[in-house]
């Protein structure tokens, strides 16, 4: 009713454009490893995404692999602490490549900004319903704890994992090595919480442990955001949330892959990978 018509307005011939009637993973693997391909584009988790580029090649088919994520975000001594709130809330809407996944807040102000990210990803896993407990899950760097309240620290909830439903420590440390782990979430939220001293701190951490793909800084310093654009090497740096990394929604351009870190960069910083070209533009 959709596909078709679509072909159609286009000017495509027909068949163009299929859809697999079948969630069975065997799918996949039948599809990636049909030697006819010219190039299987395979997006999603990372161990998924990576299984079906090992079938691919396997096949002889070249691959584009789009299976690692995680956005972080670093939330200054001058943060307005709405605009974190909202910004962590906006940022947290669903799990994809340029979800939240670590959030850096200013050691100075951790007292006013650490509740605004708990306020900003309880909204975000209410939803907009008001009668949902607004569940979410946070790792906290083992020597941060003391910033959240001991009864968070104390809290068991419900987290909805792929697997079903399961009572969980709301919080829980992890050493700061694993900073650079993508919480692959279903339907709740799920965080790291760092507390840094600086922008130059929270830079750093983010060039030794993340996908070095999206970053954010919410302050109202101009100085600052420059410095943090300056020392973080990410292809995209934004001041508020960090869902606008998406061919559509920045460029207008039809998305095959924001990144392709599975196998090595095409670009010295990554780029939006899309049918007609390439952007890397910083």
């Amino acid at each position: 009713k959709a596909l078709e018509p679509s072909l159609v307005d286009a000017g495509l011939p027909a068949g163009a454009v299929s859809l697999i009637d079948s969630a069975a993973h065997a799918s996949g693997w039948a599809l990636v490893s049909d030697r006819r391909l010219s190039l299987a584009v395979a997006r999603g988790s990372g161990p998924a995404v990576a299984t079906l580029g090992d079938l691919a090649r396997q096949a002889g088919v070249p691959t584009s692999l789009h299976g690692t994520g995680g956005a972080w975000m670093y939330g200054s001594m001058t943060a307005d602490e709405a605009k974190l709130e909202a910004a962590v809330q906006c940022s947290l809407d669903r799990k994809v490549c340029n979800t939240l996944n670590v959030c850096c807040i200013s050691r100075k102000r951790a007292a006013e900004l650490v509740p605004a990210v708990l306020r900003g990803a309880e909204k975000a896993a209410r939803r907009g319903d008001a009668s949902s407990p607004g569940a979410f899950k946070l790792h906290v760097v083992a020597g941060d704890e003391g910033v959240l309240p001991e009864e968070l620290r104390s809290r068991k909830v419900i987290v909805r994992r792929a697997d079903g439903e399961h009572e969980e420590p709301q919080v829980e440390t992890l050493p700061e090595k694993d900073l650079g782990r993508e919480w692959e979430w279903e339907e709740t939220p799920e965080i790291s919480l760092k507390v840094v001293d600086d922008a130059e701190h929270a830079a750093s951490l983010f060039n030794l442990y993340s996908p070095r793909f999206v970053a954010s800084c919410i302050s109202e310093d101009p100085c600052e955001h420059e410095q943090f654009y300056n020392k973080t090497n990410a292809p995209f740096v934004g001041n508020g949330f960090t869902r606008w990394v998406d061919g559509q929604y920045a460029l207008n351009r039809p998305e095959l892959g924001l990144s392709n870190w599975e196998g090595g960069r095409l670009f010295g910083r990554g780029g939006f990978l899309s049918g007609d070209s390439v952007f890397t533009v910083r």
